[in-house]
């Protein structure tokens, strides 16, 4: 069989569309129809080239989603063809198989354990959670990376107390996550940084109790005026250095704790005063918000069904597979916080229906 995928065949370029034979499946992998798929500035770095040297060209793209199990690979054992699965690049139980190679007319297109820019992808069985009920698959796409990586940062790594003080720079997909987790989680003040009105007003609705454009004042100065003595918590989501400088900045001293979660270009170095950390602040990073996909991505389901994590917000806009080029554009560029491709004949229809 055949999957029509967004390939990546040269850094730089837009990526191409391509009808890929589908290989027979290798112990531990699993064939899913795709949904929907997320689109995160990963793939845009990817794509532009900010990531280094990419030695596996051309390749398929994207790592997190939902969809259908359609066929199971021998030994495994998580899932069945007719689940509905959440898609994601975080590892879980189950085996772990690192990648596959499509055949593009008798071109080899590399891939890896997780691809969701494709109709049809070959997935390992690690990648996978079953979707619980009561969540939508448009939703259940943003618990392969969105969520978990800014509600994980918030639950898993900073683990705030309730009333204590949080500020998000980057109010884009994981930051967004990050907003709506810190005031889940009882936070006061929440306050978002960002550059673009449009995204500070969609952090308000998502729980920001304060917003700070970074491009109109100096943050750091603003944030201060709002926390006496540094905020207890400040999450850095736009991986620029400059800013992680500043997150590290404005907490207090003695505890305060900036965590790092967004992906710097490759190259690109961070300088500190380490009088900061003289001072008794710390500088933490994450792993994709330290998560263990068995245990909390069925938390974050059941926060979303429920609509105690309330997301809708984010998703303002669905693109289909065609128009993957456009989606990376929009992201890049601030016209979106986080697009959603919707793939799949029915995804495409609601979509078109919202």
């Amino acid at each position: 069989m055949k999957t029509t995928a967004a390939v990546l065949v040269e850094l730089g370029k837009s990526l191409e569309l391509a009808d890929l034979e589908v290989p027979l499946l290798k112990p531990g992998q699993v064939l899913v129809e795709v949904a929907y798929s997320g689109v995160c500035h990963t793939q845009v770095g990817e794509a532009r080239g900010h990531r280094g040297e990419d030695k596996f060209l051309p390749h398929c793209l994207g790592h997190e989603g939902s969809g259908t199990v359609r066929e199971c690979g021998p030994g495994v054992t998580k899932v069945e063809p007719g689940d509905r699965v959440i898609l994601s690049w975080i590892k879980g139980s189950g085996a772990d198989v690192p990648g596959t190679v499509y055949d593009w007319a008798g071109r080899k297109v590399n891939a890896g354990g997780i691809t969701t820019f494709a109709t049809y992808s070959v997935i390992s069985e690690n990648r996978l959670t079953v979707v619980p009920d009561g969540l939508s698959m448009r939703l259940a796409a943003l618990v392969g990376c969105a969520v978990p990586t800014g509600a994980g940062v918030v639950f898993n790594t900073a683990q705030p107390r309730p009333g204590q003080s949080v500020v998000v720079f980057g109010a884009g997909g994981i930051g967004s996550c990050a907003i709506a987790a810190a005031a889940l989680a009882g936070c006061t003040p929440v306050i978002a940084v960002d550059v673009n009105p449009d995204k500070l007003a969609l952090a308000a609705r998502l729980g920001a109790t304060h917003a700070v454009n970074g491009k109109a004042a100096d943050a750091v100065a603003e944030v201060l005026k709002v926390c006496k003595g540094g905020a207890d918590y400040a999450i850095e989501a736009t991986g620029l250095p400059a800013v992680m400088r500043q997150a590290l900045a404005c907490v207090r001293h003695q505890g305060g704790a900036a965590v790092v979660v967004g992906n710097a270009r490759f190259g690109d170095r961070l300088d500190l005063d380490p009088r900061e950390l003289n001072m008794g602040k710390r500088l933490l990073g994450t792993w994709g918000g330290d998560n263990v996909p068995d245990r909390d991505f069925p938390r974050y389901a059941k926060l979303l069904a429920a609509g105690r994590l309330d997301l809708e917000p984010l998703l303002s806009r669905s693109y289909g597979l065609a128009e993957v080029n456009a989606a990376l554009d929009d992201l890049e560029h601030g016209r979106a916080a986080r697009p959603l491709l919707a793939i799949s004949a029915k995804a495409a229809t609601v979509a078109k229906a919202a």
